[in-house]
């Protein structure tokens, strides 16, 4: 018996509400308040030339720069994610325990985020002295496998809750909710820690825990739960989730618009991906004379932009095709790119670039979910579906944030930008081969 009713907006409004409760993780964990904190920690600006001197971290006998060291660890994270949320999606799909797992890794993400608040280091400025951050890093590690662990079961709704036509519009709306949800709640932190200072800047993590769980309370509350895929999949579901993922793997094998779509959204959304962690610590490195405040108002002309982005390019997707409209956006980050690498330096200039991020970033965040559903098949393994289109971009996650933390090692961390457009190029020119189909060209067709 299908469980899962289409087109009941209560039940499409829930799932878009989840965007408004989770955003807060990657705006203010890993993009805004925990990064800002963390560079404040282990480095200092020189007074003198406004570059920031980085202190050495010393983790497990091996010692790191920096941002080198925490573009690591959330490229570990990704690959723990990987590695998990493959085999846990075909356990999902094969006992029916999609909503189950949805809420284990949000309530796990939401905790870990709270824990933040005990985040210490030894802040031994420009002697660049080594030191140890302990177990206090490690809340930042697990906040990121439940963030991206509880997505892979929300983005598998979205081919159920409402059919392929509506697809961009329902998914632009969500990134749009997520945008404006979490920049309220940066707002809310930064006039209770920076304009009242009512409350520590710590608090800001217990803060992201309460909003996440609350607001993800009213979402859970009418997504409903889905069906099995197996009979008695009680008694073997680890070995079912096996099952339920090897069919799917074959399968995708035989679809060449979702292997080569896949294959592209690969490459291209590696860099985007990067750029949403890695921006900050790029910024405190290299715009000259850069402040927090200066990071926090770049961080929400993107916010803010990127709700107008999402709807913009559902809106050109309508009526030039997916595949087009994400060709353009990758165009748009290339040059963006380049625009970086070569010319921004100072403040005004790094403001320009994050308005064009924002334009783009929830544009072709949006637009790519709802192309991926818009080309899956009928069928009951849709978490398992999602899956793989959560393996890509983990895996494209963590070598993006590896390669820019070992470029930066070797090099310097403006270089890193090179490999970037490299990854862009890739997925534009693997974009067209996905073959046409009727489903990409216009939803409203």
């Amino acid at each position: 018996m299908q469980l899962i009713q289409k087109d009941n907006k209560k039940i499409i409004n829930a799932w878009i509400f989840y965007d408004w409760a989770n955003s807060v993780y990657p705006l203010i964990i890993s993009s805004a308040i925990f990064p800002i904190l963390y560079e404040i920690k282990t480095s200092i600006k020189d007074p003198i030339s406004g570059k920031t001197t980085y202190d050495i971290i010393s983790f497990l006998g091996m010692e790191f720069k920096n941002t080198e060291f925490y573009a690591y660890l959330v490229s570990l994270s990704y690959i723990i994610v990987a590695i998990l949320s493959p085999i846990l999606s075909g356990m999902a799909d094969a006992g029916g325990k999609r909503k189950f797992f949805m809420q284990f890794f949000c309530y796990m993400g939401a905790i870990a985020s709270g824990l933040l608040y005990f985040f210490s280091a030894d802040n031994h400025g420009i002697e660049n002295t080594p030191f140890e951050l302990g177990i206090t890093i490690l809340p930042l590690f697990i906040g990121s496998i439940g963030f991206w662990g509880s997505l892979v079961y929300y983005n598998s709704y979205l081919p159920e809750i409402a059919d392929y036509k509506e697809h961009d519009k329902i998914s632009a709306r969500g990134f749009s909710m997520g945008y404006l949800g979490s920049s309220c709640l940066l707002i809310i932190i930064l006039v209770l820690t920076v304009f009242t200072k009512t409350i520590p800047i710590n608090f800001a993590f217990p803060l992201v825990s309460l909003w996440w769980i609350v607001f993800a309370t009213y979402s859970f509350y009418y997504l409903p739960k889905t069906k099995k895929s197996v009979k008695n999949s009680h008694n073997n579901l680890f070995f079912s989730g096996f099952k339920e993922l090897s069919k799917v793997a074959v399968e995708i094998r035989g679809n060449l618009h979702l292997r080569r779509f896949l294959g592209s959204y690969f490459m291209y959304n590696m860099a985007v991906q990067t750029i949403m962690v890695m921006a900050v610590a790029f910024a405190n490195k290299e715009i000259i004379g850069i402040k927090s405040d200066d990071l926090i108002i770049s961080i929400l002309i993107i916010q803010f932009l990127g709700i107008a982005g999402a709807f913009l390019m559902s809106k050109i997707s309508s009526i030039i095709g997916n595949i087009k409209t994400i060709g353009i956006s990758i165009l748009i980050w290339i040059s963006l790119c380049i625009f970086v690498f070569m010319f921004v330096y100072e403040p005004w200039q790094f403001y320009i670039a994050a308005a064009v991020v924002g334009l783009v970033m929830g544009g072709i965040q949006s637009v790519s979910r709802s192309t991926y559903s818009k080309l899956l098949p009928e069928t009951n393994d849709l978490t398992s579906y999602f899956s793989f289109f959560d393996l890509a971009e983990k895996i494209g996650l963590a070598i993006g944030t590896f390669t820019f933390g070992i470029i930066e090692g070797y090099l310097d961390i403006r270089s890193s930008i090179l490999a970037l457009i490299a990854f862009f190029v890739a997925g534009f020119i693997m974009l067209f081969f996905v073959p046409k189909s009727d489903r990409l060209i216009s939803s409203d067709r």
